[in-house]
């Protein structure tokens, strides 16, 4: 099944690549890698602002991580031009926007690591890191950056 079927199947309508907030990029390709920047929680357009431990909890942050994938997905079509060329999602790095004694980063995470294995299967497979920070540009409660391999 080609990955824009399994997008249809899921509902998914990518959305277009985000202007950046700074001096950046959104996506540098480098060989057969192509690296992502962070893209923040978003909530009817606008930063999904909260902070995990104060005023968010880990299932509706799991749908918070759930939408910066989808817009991730969106800047790597973008990027690819076709995103049946990833051969791997290789790496998530995800900034959860905390409380000192939140220590549930893990779990929030997944909700973009589950929609990688849903939309790739076996190559949406990846490593990744989760972190708790202070504070996230615009007050966001997630951040997360994607490197992926492409064929």
């Amino acid at each position: 099944m080609s990955v824009y079927d399994k997008l249809k199947e899921l509902d998914i309508t990518l959305p277009p690549v985000a202007v950046p907030a700074a001096a950046y990029v959104p996506y540098v390709q480098t060989g057969n890698l192509v690296f992502l920047s962070g893209h923040i929680a978003r909530k009817d357009g606008k930063p999904w602002v909260a902070q995990f431990g104060r005023d968010i909890g880990v299932e509706e942050g799991k749908q918070a991580a759930r939408a910066v994938a989808i817009d991730l997905l969106g800047t790597l079509h973008a990027a690819t031009g076709d995103l049946n060329r990833v051969k791997r999602i290789v790496k998530l790095m995800s900034l959860v926007n905390s409380t000192g004694d939140f220590t549930e980063q893990h779990l929030v995470t997944n909700g973009a690591s589950e929609l990688m294995g849903q939309v790739f299967g076996d190559a949406g497979k990846h490593a990744r890191s989760a972190f708790g920070v202070a504070q996230i540009p615009m007050g966001a409660c997630v951040e997360i950056e994607l490197i992926a391999e492409l064929a």
